[in-house]
């Protein structure tokens, strides 16, 4: 692992006191404009990172983004959402912001109360994780932070990214009827989340492209209305493979599957979506599409950090504007 630069190794390859690193860094007085320009390029260099409360306190904000996830999402500690969670303080931590996560309880949901950290302006953003309702998104768009949604959308007006739900279901049912499968059912409550409903689609327009028709009874529900498992209500005639909206929930039907004695994958395949850790923890493993979460993180943070910046500089030179013009001497703040 890479060790962190300090302020010290700076100043050891340069010959001078970290006193003086300090200063120049911090932009205060007693070091010549020529030395602390060479300070800070040999700091960039070396890949130092400027203390961010100290960043903070000079630049006007907090350089904090709020990360909300709905407590649904984060039943057990192999939440598909927590490890997403970890990429997105990950890659806040590289470009020297900290997370602060707020995990939304139901009845905050369904009350339309913000997070904490909103009211008490510990933030300069937020990403939201996992689909909240309409209603909760629809406040978040009416607040003057900026908002990204990490893996769902809605029809608001809200940048949002989101892994492509939609081909990657298409490919995978495609690769099921091209290993010879016809009768072939859909895991997943299709009204639960955008994500879902996009992988439905996908499996649904594969079906149409191979003349295969779409029976009801192959449209199985894993979910009720608030996101709680359900147990499965398997059709009478079974189908010869399952789609399913996520390996966590494949690997919970594979164990159903063979409870009630059937063989997988002889008797029916099962595929799942999210390439996480039940993918493999599934006897035997899961063929399915991997979700890239590290990237779709590092783009979230990017999205977020530059609306948060555009905000926080419209905002100080609203007030740097507004001080000029009440007092000569207040600052200017760029």
């Amino acid at each position: 692992m890479k060790q962190r630069v300090t302020m010290r190794d700076i100043a050891r390859k340069l010959g001078v006191s970290s006193v003086t690193v300090s200063k120049a860094l911090n932009d205060k007085e007693g070091v010549s404009e020529e030395l602390r320009k060479k300070i800070k390029e040999t700091a960039r260099e070396m890949g130092y990172r400027l203390n961010t409360l100290t960043k903070a306190m000079k630049e006007g904000y907090s350089y904090n983004v709020g990360v909300v996830i709905p407590e649904r999402f984060i039943g057990d500690t192999q939440s598909f959402y927590l490890r997403f969670y970890q990429h997105i303080a990950k890659a806040l931590d590289h470009y020297g912001y900290c997370s602060i996560l707020h995990i939304l309880t139901a009845e905050d949901e369904e009350q339309l109360q913000l997070p904490r950290v909103y009211n008490e302006r510990k933030v300069d953003g937020f990403i939201m994780l996992g689909q909240v309702n309409k209603e909760y998104a629809s406040l978040f768009q009416q607040i003057e932070l900026p908002v990204v949604f990490l893996d769902f959308y809605h029809d608001q007006d809200v940048d949002c990214v989101l892994t492509d739900n939609f081909f990657g279901m298409y490919e995978l049912t495609n690769h099921l009827i091209q290993c010879g499968h016809r009768e072939i059912a859909f895991v997943g409550n299709i009204y639960s989340t955008s994500s879902i409903q996009d992988r439905f689609l996908g499996y649904y327009k594969s079906l149409l492209e191979h003349r295969i028709p779409l029976r009801e009874e192959y449209i199985i529900s894993d979910r009720d209305e608030k996101g709680k498992y359900i147990d499965f209500v398997l059709p009478k005639n079974m189908p010869t493979a399952f789609v399913c909206n996520c390996d966590q929930v494949a690997y919970h039907l594979v164990h159903t599957l063979k409870e009630l004695g059937y063989r997988v994958p002889e008797d029916c395949s099962v595929v799942g979506f999210d390439n996480d850790i039940y993918a493999t923890l599934a006897e035997p493993n899961l063929t399915t599409v991997q979700v890239n979460m590290e990237e779709m993180s590092d783009l979230a943070v990017k999205m977020i950090i530059e609306k948060s910046k555009d905000r926080n500089k419209k905002v100080w030179q609203g007030f740097s504007e507004r001080t000029n013009y009440l007092s000569g001497l207040c600052p200017t703040y760029k």
